[in-house]
C-alpha cells in the first residue's frame, strides 16, 4: 500500500491529458468499491462476529463522524485534482495524507484480524481509492513548487503510516478486542465514498461523462460483490 504512493512517477511517462482523463473514472471505480465494502462486507462481518448490537452501530457512526470532524474542523478534504485549489499548502497535504493512511491502516489491519478474506477485500478497496488520491496529492505537491523526486519521496514517507497502523493493531490485538475497529472502518469507507468521492463524479455537463462515471461506479461495486461471493463460497 505504501508503494502506491509512488504512482506519481506515472507523470514522467504518461501525458497530463491522459492522466486527467483517467482520474475521475478511477475515482468512480473506487467509490463503488468502497461503498460496497462498507455496507455489504464490513457491516455484515461486524454483525456476524459481534452481534446485532448497539455498540456495533455506535462504532460505525463514530467512523463516519471522525472523517466528518477532520474535514469540518481541520479543513481537510480528499481532493483528486492536481490544481491545488482545495489544499494549497503542500505540507498540509502530506500531514493529512499521513493521517488518512494511518486510519486506513487501522481499518485494513482490523479486517485481516477478523478474517484474511475480509482483509484482502479491504485492501483492494482501499488501494483502488489510493491510486487517484496519490496522483492528486503528487500533482498538488508539484503545483506547489516541489521537484518530482522530492515529492515522490515525501509522499512515500507519509504513506508509511499505513503499515505502522497495521503493526499497532496487531500488537493491540494481543491484549484488547480490536474487532470493533471493523464497523469503525465501515463508517470510514462510507464517508469517503459518499461524501468525498461521489460528489466529484456527479453532475458533470456531459451526459456521456456522467454515464461513463456511473458505469465505472457499477464496475467497482461488481468487483467487490464478486469478492463477497467468493468469501461466501469459502465459508
Amino acid at each position: 500500500m505504501s508503494a502506491i504512493a509512488l504512482v506519481g512517477s506515472l507523470t514522467l511517462i504518461v501525458s497530463k491529458e491522459t492522466l486527467d482523463r483517467s482520474i475521475l473514472p478511477l475515482v468512480s471505480f473506487a467509490a463503488g468499491s468502497m461503498l460496497t465494502t462498507s455496507l455489504f462486507i464490513f457491516l455484515p462481518e461486524s454483525i456476524e462476529h459481534l452481534g446485532n448490537e448497539t455498540p456495533v452501530f455506535i462504532s460505525f457512526v463514530s467512523g463516519f463522524l471522525m472523517f466528518f470532524v477532520l474535514e469540518q474542523f481541520l479543513h481537510w478534504h480528499h481532493c483528486h485534482h492536481s490544481s491545488g485549489k482545495h489544499r494549497p499548502l503542500t505540507y498540509l497535504v502530506l500531514i493529512s495524507d499521513g493521517i488518512h493512511n494511518f486510519i486506513a491502516g487501522l481499518a485494513v489491519a482490523s479486517a485481516f484480524m477478523i478474517d484474511i478474506r475480509v482483509g484482502i477485500t479491504a485492501w483492494i478497496a482501499e488501494a483502488l481509492h489510493e491510486v487517484p488520491q496519490e496522483l492528486g496529492d503528487f500533482g498538488i505537491l508539484i503545483h506547489g513548487g516541489w521537484e518530482r523526486k522530492r515529492a515522490l519521496i515525501f509522499n512515500f514517507i507519509s504513506a508509511l503510516t499505513f503499515p505502522f497502523a497495521g503493526l499497532v493493531v496487531y500488537f493491540l490485538s494481543q491484549s484488547i478486542n480490536v474487532s470493533y475497529l471493523l464497523p469503525f472502518a465501515a463508517g470510514n469507507f462510507l464517508y469517503i465514498a459518499a461524501v468525498d468521492l461521489i460528489p466529484e463524479i456527479k453532475n458533470h455537463a456531459s451526459l456521456k461523462t456522467n454515464m461513463s462515471h456511473f458505469i465505472f461506479f457499477l464496475l467497482g461495486m461488481a468487483l467487490l460483490f464478486s469478492f463477497k461471493m467468493w468469501m461466501g463460497h469459502q465459508h
